[in-house]
């Protein structure tokens, strides 16, 4: 038991089951707080929770000493940069429509794998399953002819959440190139405490300050939404950095990730409902990452 609950699959499986449920809780958080405002806030307490657990500090500030540049790279590309793209996607769409976009990113992470790494190339079969996905994004984007709260801008919010995949595929590359003999758990709180920290100072010009006094429930969102960051981030730095692990076959997990946050939207948020645009783009997407994932064990075996 013990082993499979340590095992890559297990562990990949669990972290996007984590990342699948942060979809609800930010739309909740943003109905309070400002999009940069309540990353920030969010990740730097994620850091400084993984730091915690650590419990070795003089390690901690060793690690953080030697490896200070990549550390800095990092925070500033994976944490600023991406959720930067990410939260203001976000807040122009609806939280199911979020999901199933970044479930795509495993389809942009792949090409990103193949331009850099030798024994991580795309093949026939992965350049079909990628033009299937394309099709299913293409499919929820255009499809969506009732255009919700936000109008035009929800294009917008889309084409931002796409940027989002082809920055997580770049930093799941250096993840794996440069991150050398760095602790999983260090590289995790320092990115997540620089990044955080960088989201807050831009949100202060950028949107003001807003520090409530705010209802049970955004403090309820922004505690899940901490600990999950925490524990999902840490548990898929560990699997990059695992030997024989490819990044385009690790990220193929991510497939669930859509599945389960629509399907969690659906449920939690009254104003959000299932149709049938949305679950034949799901579909396709999630028949373009299967064959994925099948041409990578088919390349694996090769």
């Amino acid at each position: 038991m013990k082993n499979i609950l340590r095992s890559t699959t297990f562990l990949a499986i669990f972290a996007c089951w984590l990342w699948s449920t942060a979809f609800v809780g930010v739309k909740i958080g943003l109905e309070y707080q400002s999009p940069f405002q309540f990353a920030g806030i969010r990740f730097f307490i994620s850091g400084v929770l993984i730091f915690i657990y650590f419990g070795k500090p003089k390690r901690f500030l060793s690690e953080l000493k030697t490896n200070w540049k990549f550390i800095v790279q990092l925070g500033i590309i994976q944490i600023f940069t991406q959720y930067a793209l990410f939260y203001s996607g976000i807040n122009l769409v609806p939280s199911s429509l979020a999901a199933m976009v970044i479930g795509s990113s495993p389809l942009f992470i792949a090409v990103v794998a193949h331009f850099s790494f030798h024994n991580d190339k795309m093949t026939a079969l992965k350049t079909g399953s990628i033009l299937i996905g394309v099709v299913g994004i293409a499919i929820i984007t255009l499809g969506r002819a009732k255009v919700e709260m936000k109008g035009e801008l929800e294009y917008l919010g889309i084409g931002l959440l796409l940027v989002n995949n082809i920055i997580s595929g770049y930093s799941n590359v250096i993840i794996v190139k440069k991150s050398g003999g760095i602790s999983p758990v260090v590289l995790s709180s320092t990115s997540l405490m620089l990044g955080g920290l960088l989201l807050f100072l831009v949100s202060i010009p950028a949107e003001g300050i807003n520090f409530g006094p705010f209802p049970a429930t955004y403090y309820y969102s922004l505690a899940w939404l901490s600990l999950l960051s925490a524990a999902a981030i840490t548990i898929w730095y560990t699997l990059l950095k695992r030997p024989g692990v490819k990044v385009s076959l690790l990220n193929v997990w991510k497939f669930l990730i859509p599945v389960s946050g629509a399907g969690l939207s659906w449920i939690i948020l009254t104003d959000e409902k299932p149709d049938l645009i949305s679950i034949v783009g799901m579909a396709i997407i999630a028949l373009s990452l299967v064959a994925l994932n099948y041409a990578n064990r088919k390349q694996k075996i090769k």
